[in-house]
């Protein structure tokens, strides 16, 4: 079923996507391109597999006070050849995926401009062990290092992506607005990069988006999602006001419902 109704959800645990570890940013480009390539999908289970036995043979080893070369190099072949596909198809998405999530970040703060004039330079950076190292010959390098902490320390199972700000972390100098900016922007790529793919509209889900968000950062995003290229839009948030305002500012078609006790009731129909 997965890739059959992508939905794409913009939410306050989207900021895990900054400050949480690489699992969290991994987990993020698996799901992104499972949605529409399903070898990929099956080549990243194969490889999760393979792991998983190997790091299992690693820890037998060491709890037996024995070694067998011959049995570790069987899930080796295993995980070099399936994550050098994984990596292949992880660089070749984030070619294409960060220009629009750049063109995305520019438009929700096209209202800001730094002391030069400037907007804000942003990027995301592609962190892989891969890019300037062969996979076998990292295997055989990091083997013992490997038998002494009883896991496999190489791979694409330690890819990760950089965030920045002008060339900086995001996670340690950007502030709330920029944080939530920079996520919000990845995951609107996300919609146009499955849209692009699929050749249809991927459901869309804010929740509780606006919190930390300022006016100008909404008016923009509300502006931008009511264009007929996101089709049907669902906003949740936890304060009326705050939703009837936003539409009030920018106008187009919406419904509010108000949900209580398990029950919708609708309070405007515009």
């Amino acid at each position: 079923h997965i890739g059959l109704f992508p939905l794409v959800m913009i939410s306050p645990y989207d900021r895990d996507l900054i400050n949480e570890g690489s699992d969290i940013r991994r987990k993020f480009i698996d799901g992104v391109i499972s949605q529409f390539d399903k070898i990929y999908l099956d080549n990243l289970i194969k490889y999760n597999k393979a792991l998983e036995q190997r790091n299992a043979l690693l820890k037998r080893f060491a709890e037996n006070n024995f070694f067998d070369i011959e049995a570790l190099e069987i899930w080796n072949e295993q995980l070099i050849k399936y994550g050098n596909r994984i990596f292949i198809q992880r660089k070749f998405f984030l070619g294409d995926f960060i220009p629009i999530f750049k063109d995305y970040f520019e438009f929700l703060t096209s209202h800001l401009k730094n002391s030069s004039n400037q907007l804000e330079t942003v990027n995301i950076e592609y962190d892989s062990q891969l890019k300037d190292n062969d996979f076998r010959n990292m295997l055989e390098n990091n083997l013992q290092k490997d038998r002494m902490l009883k896991y496999s320390t190489v791979g694409t199972h330690k890819d990760d992506l950089n965030f920045t700000i002008g060339e900086y972390p995001v996670k340690k100098f950007g502030s709330q607005g920029q944080q939530k900016s920079f996520v919000i922007a990845i995951k609107l790529a996300q919609f146009e990069y499955t849209k692009k793919i699929k050749g249809f509209k991927p459901v869309l889900l804010f929740d509780d988006i606006f919190d930390k968000l300022d006016n100008l950062r909404v008016e923009q995003l509300i502006k931008l999602v009511s264009n007929n290229s996101f089709g049907q839009v669902f906003i949740t948030d936890t304060q009326r006001e705050r939703i009837e305002k936003v539409f009030h500012t920018v106008k187009i078609d919406h419904k509010i419902f108000q949900i209580s006790n398990g029950k919708s009731l609708e309070i405007s129909n515009i």
